[in-house]
């Protein structure tokens, strides 16, 4: 007679010991993937000997710092986060084009620099972290502290005319889809 486990294992599904090693040799499994694809793009190369080197970082790094995310977080919405990036990295392009601007053609007395105090609905560090360092990556903007309750982020802009617009498109743009990606 044919057991569950059996039944699945021959259609292609993973049974538990064998997610369970998946999961003891790639604890991390986004995290390989992001080190794989940047081995090979700061080396430009897909040759055969860059792909084992990233393969093998890939392995390595995430088992050696498995230590350091007792509590790793749980994607929870994948096609979320990939929105997420691709918005992300949209307003980089923007910005740098805005920031261009504003150095190449304003007098710095005309700049109006502000500091924004962002109240936040993120409560996991992690989320936080990727919030703070989603507008620290993006031209024109810092964060720059992060209130002793974790709940406000100060940020710093270049340039801003309406700061409560400002601090509303951090909230809608970045930390509506970090709520939906982190539980």
């Amino acid at each position: 007679m044919i057991t569950k486990s059996e039944h699945m294992h021959g259609h292609g599904h993973a049974t538990v010991a064998e997610r369970s090693l998946l999961r003891k040799w790639f604890p991390h499994p986004i995290l390989s993937l992001v080190l794989i694809g940047q081995w090979l793009g700061l080396n430009n190369s897909l040759a055969p000997g860059h792909i084992v080197v990233a393969v093998l970082l890939a392995g390595f790094i995430p088992i050696y710092t498995a230590n350091f995310w007792p509590n790793r977080p749980k994607l929870r919405a994948p096609f979320t986060f990939l929105v997420f990036a691709f918005v992300f990295l949209w307003d980089i392009v923007v910005a740098n084009i805005q920031v261009a601007i504003l150095v190449m053609f304003h007098s710095p007395t005309k700049l109006n620099s502000q500091w924004l105090c962002v109240p936040l609905d993120l409560r996991q560090p992690e989320a936080i972290a990727m919030l703070a360092g989603t507008v620290s990556l993006t031209p024109g903007t810092i964060s720059s502290d992060l209130s002793a309750d974790g709940r406000y982020l100060l940020v710093h802009c270049l340039h801003v005319d309406d700061p409560d617009a400002e601090v509303q498109k951090i909230k809608h743009r970045y930390e509506r889809r970090l709520k939906a990606i982190f539980p």
